[in-house]
């Protein structure tokens, strides 16, 4: 639980960045009990009119004086490149911070900040929209109670074709790389929530489809700590239509995870079905519920700093054994 607690009173919340998963962030905040969106902080003259139809006030910059008296609490939703900084300013001002994907553009980066959070008694959470996604949750439950036996490889594909020329995410300065980082971060945190820590890895790029100065295809093969392998696809530009997203095998059975609803199975039986599917606003709103809980003392982090590191530290590594062209321990690249 973070020292600096807030309890007795909602939370109060600034959003960082209107760009077009911060807008979404922003309509999932609204009305999460315990919390009190007051501010939005958006250079773009547009956020004007966004602050106003929501009754919000709006600040140019993070450096306004005014914010750090008015919140308590700050959802960063700004390019990755911009995270490092942002942070830092934000925790050293005694205000707690979840903080979009990826956490930082390095490990070491990443440690400095939570280093930080955890000194000042703050709490930073990484933003990992599908640990809130119901399915997985039960996913992990499931798997953890030997529903499919002791669980062997694992198969996640995020694959779709997105115009990306034009999108900060293709810069590597601001992104920090392509479809690996922005994509494969969601992969590795999924992968390390159902299975356990990530090993090893080894990643390859496909050929340059959109003519990016960053990968738009990847493939990302890895080991957990506990002997299960596992096999990612990630693509911008190669479409892969699938029902699933993501499957785990498992020495008695099999579990998957689908856009629209989700099975599993044992060996010789029939299909068992569970959850909703995936639906982006509700699970960012069940994070953000998170992290107000968490400040508030009422709750535990569902992604904590040891999970954000290792994000950080399983992409990082995964660039270092592409270039190397060999599987590298996660860590390595540090």
């Amino acid at each position: 639980m973070p020292s600096h607690t807030i309890e007795g009173r909602s939370v109060r919340v600034a959003l960082v960045g209107l760009g077009q998963i911060g807008s979404t962030h922003l309509q999932a905040m609204q009305d999460v009990p315990g919390a009190e969106v007051i501010a939005l902080v958006e250079p773009r003259e547009a956020a004007r009119a966004v602050a106003a139809d929501k009754g919000l006030r709006h600040f140019e910059g993070a450096s306004d004086p005014a914010l750090a008296e008015l919140v308590d609490a700050v959802v960063v939703a700004t390019p990755p490149s911009t995270h490092h900084e942002l942070v830092r300013h934000f925790l050293e001002r005694d205000i707690h911070v979840l903080c979009e994907k990826p956490l930082a553009l390095g490990a070491s980066e990443a440690h400095a900040m939570l280093e930080l959070a955890a000194a000042r008694g703050l709490e930073l959470m990484m933003a990992s929209k599908f640990r809130y996604v119901e399915d997985v949750a039960e996913a992990r439950a499931l798997v953890a109670s030997g529903a499919i036996g002791a669980p062997a490889e694992f198969e996640n594909a995020f694959c779709s074709k997105v115009a990306m020329r034009e999108r900060w995410n293709a810069r590597r300065a601001v992104a920090g790389g392509g479809v690996l980082i922005d994509n494969g971060t969601h992969s590795v945190d999924v992968a390390r929530y159902l299975l356990g820590p990530l090993a090893a890895v080894q990643a390859s790029f496909g050929p340059s489809l959109q003519g990016l100065e960053v990968e738009d295809s990847a493939r990302l093969a890895f080991r957990t700590e506990s002997g299960v392998l596992g096999s990612v696809d990630l693509s911008w530009s190669l479409q892969k239509p699938s029902e699933t997203w993501a499957a785990v095998f498992g020495r008695e059975g099999t579990l998957l995870l689908g856009w629209k609803g989700s099975r599993y199975r044992r060996d010789g039986s029939d299909w068992t079905a569970f959850g909703q599917g995936y639906d982006k606003l509700r699970c960012l709103r069940a994070q953000f519920a998170n992290f107000v809980g968490v400040v508030s003392g009422r709750e535990a982090p569902r992604i904590t700093a040891a999970d954000a590191l290792a994000s950080v530290e399983v992409i990082e590594t995964a660039y270092a054994s592409a270039a190397q062209e060999r599987w590298l321990r996660v860590g390595a690249a540090s």
